[in-house]
């Protein structure tokens, strides 16, 4: 059955092929499958580390998290548009270490799981930072879609409430910078999911008499110990922007229907009146994913965003 396709329902496969699953990188010192959380009830948490082959002294950390409209995700699987080992080599071939780590998922455990999960990742790396060989002074953040909403997250958030407890409890989850490609950032502004499906679509659906899927932001918050309001402020990375902010690289496409492009424009505008280092660059024609355009121009820029202002010398 090599020729066999996943099926898709509501945008999540229903499986991946062998070929699909990524492979280690090239040149490159592997710590895979590393557990860093443990949480009753839940899967445990993991995460993986690259390093350069050869590096000399502690390396720049980037924390890469997945997409996946909080729904569903690996850390070691991008948008399947892109070549497999784009993000991970990228960084490599830059001289930068990366980890890609795996959080619950919405229907897992509702926000502020996802952040409280990602902090910690955070703090287990910065705490066996000797250990693995990478430098807990220049650590930043890197994802896309819900990773990139949620890098954002990681980096404005500064409330011990939001921290969270879960793996290693102690030590701090700052981080000195963070690209974001097309996150989420004001949930109050975001368009229904079903605005991005073409019109032919969108017909069928609502006259089809199914249910559509509810919203993934809704199913995020919908078991959250705060009320809605709350929680829809909390998730939205606009209203964590104050002058602590580390420098951000907001990459979006001028034509991403899922998320439009107004997200990145809003943070970017916050940012730049907070007084915060702040560059937003658009992609012509490009949707959600980068779907349309080639995303490996998008991967260099960010590497040389994260190179430059973790000091790479």
């Amino acid at each position: 059955m090599t020729d066999a396709h996943p099926p898709v329902t509501n945008s999540i496969p229903a499986f991946f092929t062998p070929a699909e699953r990524a492979v280690l990188p090239d040149r490159a010192r592997s710590f895979t499958g590393l557990t860093y959380a443990v949480i009753e009830g839940y899967r445990h948490l993991h995460l993986d580390v690259h390093l350069p082959a050869t590096p000399e002294g502690p390396v720049p950390l980037v924390v890469w998290m997945h997409g996946g409209a909080w729904l569903f995700g690996v850390r070691d699987l991008l948008p399947p548009e892109w070549p497999p080992n784009l993000i991970i080599q990228s960084a490599l071939d830059a001289g930068l270490a990366i980890a890609t780590i795996d959080y619950r998922h919405s229907r897992e455990a509702a926000f502020p799981a996802q952040l409280h999960d990602a902090k910690a990742a955070i703090r287990y790396l910065r705490a066996f930072a000797t250990e693995l060989g990478i430098d807990p002074d220049r650590i930043a953040v890197w994802g896309e879609s819900a990773g990139g909403h949620l890098a954002a997250l990681v980096a404005l958030v500064d409330d011990p409430i939001l921290e969270g407890s879960v793996g290693v409890a102690e030590g701090s989850s700052r981080v000195s910078a963070a690209v974001c490609f097309y996150p989420v950032t004001d949930v109050e502004s975001l368009p229904p999911m079903i605005s991005a499906l073409p019109e032919h679509v969108r017909q069928m659906l609502t006259t089809s008499g199914v249910p559509l899927p509810p919203e993934p932001v809704d199913v995020l918050i919908e078991h959250s110990p705060y009320s809605p309001e709350e929680a829809r402020r909390i998730l939205s990375p606009v209203s964590h922007v104050g002058a602590g902010a580390p420098p951000f690289l907001l990459i979006h496409g001028d034509a991403d229907r899922l998320v439009p492009v107004g997200q990145s424009i809003r943070l970017n505008d916050l940012l730049a009146a907070a007084g915060a280092d702040v560059t937003l660059v658009t992609v012509p024609g490009a949707d959600h994913v980068f779907a349309g355009t080639d995303p490996r121009p998008q991967a260099e820029t960010a590497v040389t965003f994260l190179a430059a202002r973790l000091q790479l010398d």
